[in-house]
């Protein structure tokens, strides 16, 4: 299965989402904020990340900007517990605005476990006809 990075402050999300991933068969690594997520993604190799738009020190915003100058592929959930408000005078949607930043899915707080499920293998699968097949993919195996 996938080995997937959680970057969020809030360690109640951060072991729902690790027990809903790892019970999926997933690998999981968890950072606390943007900058050991950083650290955590640079040093290994991941197949997705999920990622905290509202974190101390460094944002989610800001850390998946380096990540995307990192490996611009890499298929990024964004999730957040703010409000999305249908006022155009209130805050801004911060999902919507980070999907067209890059991300590829984005789950408001608190979601539904099958909602993250169907989140992950979308982007998976995604990722997957994007990349190059592998030298061995088309061999015969007769």
């Amino acid at each position: 299965m996938a080995n997937i990075l959680i970057v969020d402050d809030d360690p109640a999300v951060q072991l729902t989402i690790r027990l809903l991933l790892e019970r999926a068969g997933h690998q999981v690594t968890v950072a606390g904020d943007g900058h050991k997520g950083l650290a955590l993604f640079a040093a290994s190799q991941f197949d997705l990340l999920f990622l905290d738009i509202f974190m101390p020190g460094m944002d989610g915003l800001e850390t998946m900007r380096r990540v995307r100058a990192l490996r611009p592929a890499i298929p990024i959930v964004v999730i957040s517990g703010r409000s999305i408000t249908p006022d155009a005078y209130a805050e801004p949607d911060f999902l919507k605005m980070a999907t067209k930043l890059g991300a590829v899915a984005s789950l408001q707080k608190p979601f539904r476990a099958d909602a993250l499920l169907a989140a992950v293998d979308g982007c998976l699968k995604s990722a997957q006809s994007l990349s190059p097949p592998r030298p061995d993919a088309g061999a015969d195996s007769r």
